[in-house]
């Protein structure tokens, strides 16, 4: 620990003891306390290295009239010293635990009833259960019942810390998991080397605490239903993680009251005991995996709660009467992956049922008017909002469904597709028997008509049907689907009524099942048409979400792979609209038509073909944009632009690139620099130091030394072997700009836009600047650069005025004398390596790649803040309005 922390640490513990003293902030003891905790979980012994803490713990707990936050804090503060057994034994010796932990005194000053105190008892005791000195201290303590009581605590946070300390006492505590081991105090290492015991003070706690989720399982009334809610989130947690022995105690305890449960079938309680049951089932599973069928055979009859009685629990929760409920414990079982064939297949039926009975497909086999459950679940879909409620879930599932085993499955996979695109023909208003003749024929029963008109219209449904579309795109069988796909996807495009978010779902979908099958000779002339007239329209509609939707699928088709057939909208259709967009009034919509266009003439780039007159117009366009616009997503849109045409056309062949679109590009780079580099938005400044990366990585790549490891470099060690032509190839990047933008960069106020700049300088530096003087070094020293006379060049030359003493000098090289350092003037020409070799880059770099609040936000300072405030607080001399700042972390 620093020496200054451990000297200003009594003075603190002083003010927090004081009772009525302010704090800095509402966070300071929060910030204290995790301090501490890092210093214990390096290892360190708190009372070892702060001997304070041992008086200043006695002195608060014997005050009860102390603040409740600093007797909170201090409640934890005692859990996390007693955390080791050396610590727990100095606490006993000076016989404070009693009496940090003495409920009953606190409830008679009056403490109890703050939420924040009982939150710190529950925390400490549960940071000192660590070792098996604490454990019995716990359970002789009596503090089971107390702990039980919090669990229906009027807090909901008290009550989720309770919930979470018994977990706690139950897991960290238990048993080696390995078969046989049944030895009393036993101890044993786990992987984190903390010990573990199986002394009679855990099987103690495990037994109350056991008959205390039997007993409050079932809630007796429906106003205890949050406590049974509780109950079965821990459970689910314990069934995971409990090794054999705690897990059949658990099981065994509690399985007649689940059985309860299950019967009551209390709706609201449906997902959290299916988590309970799949818990179970899994661990199960995972146990029976685990031991050897020696040891399956030794095992005493009835010794853990057979997995006949966990299937029937399944079975049961997949035959309630309440169909909503029944369709969320199928969809719960599905999401858990199990691969249970006779529950799967149950599964599946139940989640198939809603859509079959609304889209009239056979999803159920040859029998389905058998189904046991079609009566009621018609009824449920009757009532709208259940009736979309379930139709979600359903569809939320459909993807998982189709990949599971065949023998599962009731009916083809892609008969599940029909069904979905069948619901969105409902949706949309269509007749359900316009489907194509490849849907099976309609078997709804009675009644359908009432619930398809639930679904027409509704949002939230085509929604979740145009998501689960997207994903049954990689489902078997979705090749025979594609026409279908696009017939019903072009509908909901065209639709003057379809909402911006469907419309951008549809979208969504239409590119992804286009990647299904390249080959999209499917898609017949008419819907190729059909689908440009509604882009032109789209790119126009009055909301700017739709033309960002409509801009961005643009861009996307761009990057669909397409053999043997054309594309569903070539480059003379996309580009002129992406060009169009680029006036649009919503700057997301500018950026999206950006970001377009890049991947639209993507092939163009690689190729290097020579830019067409549009193109060239488009370039114009994106360098009004850069230096014009007032929003800044166009903008780093822009310089994206760049570095994606400057990528693509470095990758090109230099035979077949265009002189005229090679000049433009390196036109369009330098302003891009220069531009770039001097935007308001940080962004924007890191995405032009990319760029300006790409053209020192294309001139110095072949360079020995030239390497981006980005930590400060050993100017010491013996300099690179450098390759001919590094004195032109630095004059290259000096006139594109390259050196001015990273100079720029170097001094701005932005940490990213720093943090770059100063690795890019720091591996320029060790490319071309060697230490030592050679013929190369001095060839390369003539190539200089220039600094204005204001903004970076200004701070940058003051920085060479500390650093360097041939300033002078290098102003006089440059035609530029009489500057002053702290004022405006001509701007000046240096050497680039004197500069990079003066400005002190790898200090810079270090202080650059720490955190920014490396200094204010340390402990040293929070102490002091905490002190500071104090005198400002106890002296009556403060200047009226005069407020003391602290830093906030």
């Amino acid at each position: 620990m620093d020496a200054e922390c451990v000297s200003l640490l009594p003075g603190v513990c002083e003010v927090l003891a004081a009772s009525g003293r302010s704090l800095p902030d509402d966070t300071s003891l929060e910030k204290l306390l995790d301090w501490f905790t890092g210093l214990t979980e390096a290892g360190g012994s708190l009372l070892d290295a702060c001997p304070c803490l041992l008086d200043f713990i006695s002195t608060v707990v014997h005050n009860t009239a102390s603040d409740p936050g600093v007797l909170s804090f201090t409640l934890r503060l005692t859990g996390l010293t007693a955390a080791t057994e050396d610590g727990f034994q100095r606490l006993q010796e000076r016989s404070v635990l009693n009496q940090v932990f003495h409920r009953q005194r606190w409830q008679e000053a009056g403490l109890w009833e703050d939420p924040c105190f009982r939150i710190g008892w529950i925390q400490g005791l549960r940071s000192m259960l660590r070792h098996p000195k604490a454990l019995g201290f716990f359970v002789q303590s009596d503090f089971i019942d107390p702990l039980l009581q919090l669990q229906t605590d009027a807090s909901l946070f008290v009550a989720s810390a309770a919930n979470q300390m018994l977990a706690h006492i139950l897991l960290f505590f238990q048993p080696a998991s390995s078969p046989g081991c049944n030895g009393a105090d036993e101890k044993e290492e786990d992987g984190d080397g903390r010990t573990r015991t199986t002394s009679a003070e855990y099987t103690s706690a495990v037994a109350a605490i056991s008959e205390y989720l039997k007993a409050s399982l079932v809630p007796q009334k429906y106003t205890k239903l949050r406590q049974s809610l509780q109950i079965l989130k821990l459970l689910a947690l314990l069934l995971a993680r409990a090794g054999p022995p705690l897990w059949d105690k658990l099981l065994q305890t509690v399985a007649d009251s689940l059985e309860e449960l299950v019967t009551a079938g209390c709706g609201q309680l449906t997902l959290p005991l299916m988590d309970v049951i799949l818990a179970a089932c899994s661990r199960s599973g995972a146990d029976e995996r685990v031991l050897d069928q020696h040891v399956l055979d030794q095992r005493v009859p009835d010794q853990r709660v057979p997995d006949q009685r966990l299937s029937r629990l399944l079975s049961s929760m997949l035959n309630v009467d309440e169909p909503a409920d029944l369709v969320h414990a199928a969809a719960a079982f599905l999401r858990r992956g199990h691969h249970d064939i006779v529950h799967t297949a149950r599964a599946v039926r139940i989640l198939l049922l809603p859509l079959h009975i609304v889209t009239g497909q056979s999803l159920l086999g040859t029998n389905t008017t058998a189904d046991e459950r079609q009566s009621s679940m018609v009824e449920q879909l009757k009532c709208k909002s259940s009736c979309i409620s379930v139709i979600c879930v359903c569809l939320t599932n459909t993807p998982q469904i189709t990949l599971t085993p065949s023998d599962s499955l009731p009916c083809p996979p892609q008969l599940i597709v029909i069904a979905v695109l069948s619901l969105l023909r409902i949706c949309s208003g269509s007749s359900s028997s316009s489907s194509s003749s490849s849907s099976s024929s309609s078997s709804s029963p009675t009644g359908c008509s009432e619930v398809c008109r639930n679904v027409i219209g509704s949002g939230k449904v085509q929604k979740c049907a145009l998501e689960a579309l997207t994903a049954l795109s990689s489902s078997p069988g979705a090749k025979d689907a594609i026409s279908e796909v696009f017939t019903v996807l072009m509908q909901y495009l065209d639709n003057p009524d379809s909402d911006a978010t469907v419309l951008h779902k549809s979208y969504q979908a239409l590119v992804k099942w286009m990647s299904v099958s390249p080959d999209l000779s499917v898609v017949t002339d008419p819907l190729r048409r059909g689908l440009e007239e509604v882009v032109k329209k789209r790119v126009c509609d009055m909301r700017w979400e739709v033309r960002d939707s409509t801009v961005e699928f643009l861009g996307h088709l761009a990057g669909v792979p397409v053999t043997g057939t054309p594309a569903l909208l070539g480059v003379r259709c996309t580009t002129p609209l992406l060009k169009e967009a680029l006036q649009d009034t919503e700057s997301y919509v500018r950026a999206s038509a950006i970001s377009a266009l890049a991947k639209t003439l993507t092939h163009s780039w690689q190729q290097g073909a020579a830019l067409s007159q549009e193109e060239t117009e488009i370039v114009s366009r994106l360098l009004e944009i850069l230096s014009q616009d007032t929003e800044g997503f166009p903008r780093r849109a822009v310089v994206r632009y760049f570095i994606s045409w400057f990528s693509l056309r470095s990758s090109s062949s230099s035979s077949s690139s265009s002189s005229s679109s090679a000049s433009l590009l390196t036109q369009c780079v330098r302003s891009v620099l220069s531009q770039g580099s001097a935007d308001l938005d940080w962004e924007v400044k890191v995405h032009t130091l990319e760029l300006a990366e790409l053209l020192l990585d294309e001139a110095f790549s072949g360079h020995r030394g030239y390497g981006k490891d980005g930590a400060a470099s050993d100017r010491t060690c013996t300099p690179p072997t450098h390759a001919e032509g590094a004195e032109s190839q630095l004059a290259g990047v000096v006139e594109l700009g390259v050196i001015s933008a990273l100079l720029s960069g170097l001094v701005d106020c932005d940490r990213p836009v720093g943090l770059r700049a100063c690795r890019l300088l720091v591996t320029l530096r060790d490319a071309v600047c060697p230490p030592s003087p050679d013929a190369t070094a001095a060839a390369v020293a003539t190539v200089s650069c220039e600094l204005p006379g204001w903004g970076w060049g200004q701070e940058v030359r003051k920085t060479l005025g500390m650093k360097g003493s041939d300033i002078a000098a290098e102003e006089s090289i440059g035609g530029g004398g009489g500057v002053n350092e702290g004022g405006d003037g001509a701007s000046v020409h240096v050497s680039v390596c004197e500069a990079l070799t003066s400005l002190g880059l790898d200090e810079r770099l270090k202080v650059l790649t720490r955190s920014s609040d490396h200094v204010h936000n340390s402990p040293l300072s929070l102490l002091q803040d905490i002190l500071t405030a104090s005198a400002a607080h106890t002296h009556p001399d403060t200047q009226p309005g005069q407020e003391v700042i602290v830093d906030c972390y």
